[in-house]
């Protein structure tokens, strides 16, 4: 819902992520919450956010464990910004920050908030490993039961291939194949040659690191355009988190 007569204009003032680690080494005993509560340090010490209520905080991951029921909101919480800072979970294969920006970006420029903060974490260094089916079932039986006796005899169905955890997986439900995996169908239909792709890869990050430190990278004298707070969005990167922010003038 608009707040006034028309959309306000929303921009980013400032960026922040974790270094990148290959997979399997640095962030091993790293969780999301800690990758992502790090990312936020970053921009609530680069922008002296420290007490700050922000409008709303929104971020996610696309893999989580159980454990990380409320990410967003803990990790605000283990952050210095204002205890009182609402934040939500999102979650969108690879552009969960993306979306999280977008989604702060619209309630700004519709006037519900004034600031927020977006962005995105993902690990395959801690990836969740669940139980099997028929062990779930059994536990959950277990756990209905009254009885110390009813609960035991559930334990009776067990058999050992239940005891086989289920490794993570990146492959979607239907098709049972990766993301790297639909991609490289699209490339084959569209006729798009691997040395395109990496041509294109190549030239993109070319882009970004002559972006940093010219004059349209926005966020780089962020603090000298500001007296008010910093309004964030977070660009995600499989193991690393990147911030970015956008400012209301």
């Amino acid at each position: 819902m608009l707040i006034g007569d028309n959309p306000r204009r929303v921009a980013i003032v400032g960026a922040n992520r974790i270094p990148f680690a290959r997979s399997n080494g640095k962030y091993s005993n790293v969780s999301n919450m800690d990758m992502l509560t790090a990312a936020f340090d970053g921009i609530v010490n680069k922008f002296g956010l420290a007490g700050e209520i922000l409008g709303e905080v929104a971020a996610g991951a696309v893999v989580k464990s159980v454990k990380d029921f409320n990410l967003t909101r803990e990790c605000v919480l283990n952050t210095k910004l204002h205890k009182n800072t609402p934040a939500c979970d999102l979650q969108q294969a690879c552009d969960t920050g993306l979306e999280a920006a977008v989604y702060i970006a619209n309630k700004i420029a519709l006037g519900q908030i004034e600031v927020g903060m977006a962005g995105g974490t993902d690990t395959t260094s801690d990836a969740p490993i669940s139980v099997s089916e028929g062990l779930r079932k059994i536990l959950l039986a277990a756990n209905r039961e009254k009885t110390t006796g009813g609960k035991i005899k559930q334990f009776f169905n067990l058999r050992p291939s239940h005891l086989a955890p289920l490794p993570p997986s990146n492959g979607e439900p239907r098709t049972k194949m990766s993301m790297g995996g639909h991609q490289q169908v699209a490339a084959d239909v569209y006729g798009i040659s691997r040395e395109d792709q990496d041509k294109f890869a190549v030239e993109s990050h070319q882009k970004m690191a002559a972006t940093y430190g010219s004059s349209r990278c926005c966020w780089t004298n962020a603090k000298e355009k500001e007296p008010q707070i910093a309004r964030l969005r977070l660009l995600r990167n499989p193991r690393s988190v990147c911030f970015s922010g956008a400012l209301y003038p």
